[in-house]
């Protein structure tokens, strides 16, 4: 299962981008999988001749945010350009960029159930086919590394090697799509996936499905919604 549909066009750094992403940051607690500034959310775009990112500020509330506030980084170097700081997790953002040029947006969250997993250093395993809306037969739970550092980048990009969607040790997640709205999608799924896993463990690790039903319902994800 490819991680996502084909790279299409980038958009250019616009109004309308920055409304969307900081939408988006907004739906994230509105929808409970993320708490006061914590999180962060960017898409890729250009901006002239350049190709980045904006992404939003670090340390302002999401009620708060105007399109201006947001920040733009280029892909080439990490320069950001804008009258506010990145977030500190921006570099996994640029890296995740370079690494899988069909991504197109970011969401980052601190979703309680799937954190929970996290601080136990435990991944979601292939308890459910849902776990393959990630892109594959689990959802990786990296290792712990400070937040905002290379180290913590590199090892999200390793976490996330033919997946859209991974858990960072005592930290959080990052969900990865075409854009922000399925990015943010993806991550409410890994956490109602986190929570459905936790409820079965209670129970006792549950059943995981083998190999083989996994690449089944790969496969089958691949055409799904598409007319035939």
């Amino acid at each position: 299962m490819s991680a996502v549909p084909p790279t299409l066009p980038l958009p250019e750094d616009s109004r309308s981008l920055r409304a969307q992403v900081i939408e988006t940051a907004r739906r994230m607690n509105t929808a409970g999988i993320n708490v006061n500034k914590s999180g962060n959310v960017s898409a890729r775009c250009l901006r002239g001749a350049h190709e980045g990112l904006v992404l939003t500020p670090t340390a302002l509330p999401y009620e708060a945010l105007h399109e201006d506030d947001l920040v733009f980084v280029r892909l080439a170097d990490g320069h950001s350009t804008g009258p506010r700081a990145p977030s500190t997790e921006w570099r996994f953002h640029r890296d995740l960029y370079v690494a899988r040029p069909a991504f197109g947006a970011i969401v980052h969250t601190h979703s309680t159930a799937a954190t929970a997993l996290a601080c136990h250093g435990l991944g979601i395993p292939p308890f459910h086919y849902m776990v393959a809306t990630a892109g594959g037969a689990d959802v990786r739970c990296a290792p712990y590394a400070t937040f905002g550092t290379q180290a913590l980048s590199d090892l999200a990009v390793a976490a996330l090697a033919e997946r859209k969607a991974c858990l960072l040790a005592h930290h959080g997640v990052i969900a990865c799509e075409d854009t922000p709205a399925r990015a943010l999608a993806l991550a409410i799924e890994v956490e109602h996936l986190a929570q459905m896993y936790l409820a079965a463990r209670s129970l006792g690790e549950p059943p995981h499905l083998s190999a083989a039903d996994m690449a089944r319902v790969l496969s089958a994800f691949e055409s799904y919604g598409r007319a035939v």
